[in-house]
């Protein structure tokens, strides 16, 4: 009988050590080079568009399915692609840059940390998490897809944030009225793709 206890203590012992060997956490850092964030906002009658700079931030796996992330973005990178008059597209990023909209002087940050992550299979999944911008901090939830390989990974998704909910104001409806063709829209649209290693 003491015998075939030891046994017993002997599998369960190896089929623990298994499990653990098996399940594998892995966090990878993230900095400027670890992908692409754009960014797009619509007015009465146009568009612009470019591009901002993921600062740094961490993504956790476990056994390779997203479990975590935050993200921290550095809202003084802010840049323009649409406009190709030099003198016009300094004059957006800095308008964008004042205190009319993103703060950035005040604000020099803005940060998305993750509340969930919900697996919905074949690499896709929907975050739950706080994004804050100019100090404010609002809950937002967008789907993103993984794709992995043995050795790497590339998480991509497009989401909309309502700037009013910040605090961004400048040409808004929600605070001002009569604004005709001048108004901007609150909503902005942000893609990102971030590739790394495991």
């Amino acid at each position: 009988m003491k015998t075939f206890r030891n046994l017993l203590f002997a599998f369960a012992t190896i089929f623990l050590f298994s499990e653990a060997s098996i399940a594998q956490t892995n966090t990878v850092d993230l900095n400027e080079n670890s992908g692409t964030v754009e960014w797009e906002g619509k007015k009465v009658g146009g568009s612009h568009n470019g591009e901002i700079d993921i600062k740094d931030g961490q993504l956790t796996f476990n056994n390779k399915e997203l479990t975590k992330a935050h993200i921290v973005i550095d809202m003084s990178s802010i840049v323009n692609h649409d406009l190709e008059d030099q003198e016009s597209n300094q004059k957006l990023v800095g308008h964008l840059k004042s205190d009319d909209f993103f703060g950035v002087k005040t604000y020099p940050e803005a940060t998305f940390k993750s509340t969930s992550i919900a697996s919905k299979g074949s690499g896709k999944y929907m975050i739950s998490g706080n994004m804050t911008i100019k100090g404010t901090t609002n809950p937002v939830e967008f789907p993103v897809e993984m794709k992995t390989s043995k050795k790497a990974f590339s998480v991509e998704g497009t989401f909309k944030i309502d700037r009013s909910k910040y605090d961004v104001r400048y040409g808004s409806r929600s605070f001002f009225d009569n604004l005709g063709d001048k108004a901007i829209y609150d909503d902005f649209e942000i893609s990102f793709k971030i590739s790394g290693s495991y």
